[in-house]
C-alpha cells in the first residue's frame, strides 16, 4: 500500500479505539456487507422498516461530498460500487487513485462519525472494517451462492445466463479490490463478521428477523449495563 492508506489507516485505529469508554447509552451501528446479487440492499432497507433506525447507502456520498468539497457527480463516479473498484487500481492512473483516496478519506469521517453518533445502518464502503473497534458494532455479511445470485441479477436485469454470470463476477471482484486497497491487505469481505446470513435459504425476511434478533439483543445488553446498584435492588 501507498503512503496514504499506512498514513490513513492510523489516523482510523486512532479515533475507532477511543470507543472503548462508556458502551450504555452509545448508538449500535449495524454495517452490512454484500456479496453482489445476494439483495443486501433491499436487505438493509427492509431491515430499517422493521427496527426504525435509518440505512445510509447513498446518503453517505452525500455527506462525505459536502466533507470533501467535491461535486456529487464525482463522489458518485468513484463510489464503492462504480468506477473506483476498477479505475483506483490502474497503475497509470495516478490522478484517478489520488481522487479516490481523497473521497475515501471523507467518506471515511463520515462513516466513523455516524456510528459515534446514531443507531443506523450503513451499508458496504469498507463501514465493517472502520467500526471494527466499536464495542456496539454488529458486522453482517449478506450472501447466498453464486448461481442463486446469478438468477436473482439476470432476473431483474433482463440478462441472459452468461452475461449475468459475467456482471456477478465482475462485480464481486470489484468489491473485494475495493476491500483490499483501502484495507491495506489486512482486511476481506468474509472476515471479522458477527452474523452471515444466506437470502437463498432464509429469504429477505429471514435475513432481516436474524439481524434485527441480534440489534435486538445488543440493545437489551446495553440498557442492562446502564442500570446502577440502586436501580437493580
Amino acid at each position: 500500500m501507498g503512503f496514504f492508506s499506512r498514513r490513513m489507516l492510523a489516523r482510523v485505529e486512532e479515533q475507532v479505539s477511543a470507543s472503548d469508554a462508556l458502551r450504555a447509552g452509545q448508538p449500535v451501528v449495524i454495517t452490512i456487507a454484500r456479496d453482489f446479487g445476494a439483495e443486501g440492499h433491499e436487505i438493509g432497507k427492509m431491515l430499517s422498516v422493521e427496527l426504525g433506525i435509518p440505512l445510509y447507502d447513498n446518503e453517505l456520498l452525500v455527506r462525505s461530498s459536502v466533507r470533501s468539497g467535491e461535486s456529487l457527480d464525482k463522489i458518485a463516479a468513484y463510489d464503492e460500487r462504480q468506477a473506483a473498484e476498477f479505475m483506483a487500481f490502474l497503475p497509470d492512473r495516478v490522478d484517478t487513485r489520488s481522487l479516490s483516496d481523497r473521497l475515501f478519506k471523507a467518506m471515511t469521517q463520515v462513516i466513523l462519525d455516524l456510528g459515534a453518533t446514531e443507531s443506523c445502518i450503513i451499508e458496504g464502503r469498507l463501514s465493517d472494517y472502520l467500526l471494527r473497534h466499536n464495542p456496539n458494532h454488529i458486522a453482517v455479511l449478506v450472501t447466498a451462492p453464486f448461481e442463486e445470485r446469478v438468477e436473482i441479477v439476470r432476473n431483474k436485469r433482463g440478462l441472459s445466463r452468461a452475461k449475468g454470470a459475467k456482471l456477478v463476477r465482475e462485480m464481486q471482484r470489484a468489491r473485494e479490490l475495493f476491500y483490499k486497497r483501502y484495507s491495506a491487505g489486512r482486511w476481506k469481505m468474509t472476515d471479522g463478521k458477527d452474523i452471515v446470513v444466506n437470502r437463498a435459504k432464509l429469504g429477505r425476511q429471514g435475513c432481516v428477523d436474524v439481524i434485527a434478533a441480534a440489534y435486538r439483543s445488543k440493545l437489551a445488553e446495553l440498557e442492562m449495563m446502564s442500570v446502577t446498584p440502586e436501580q437493580a435492588q
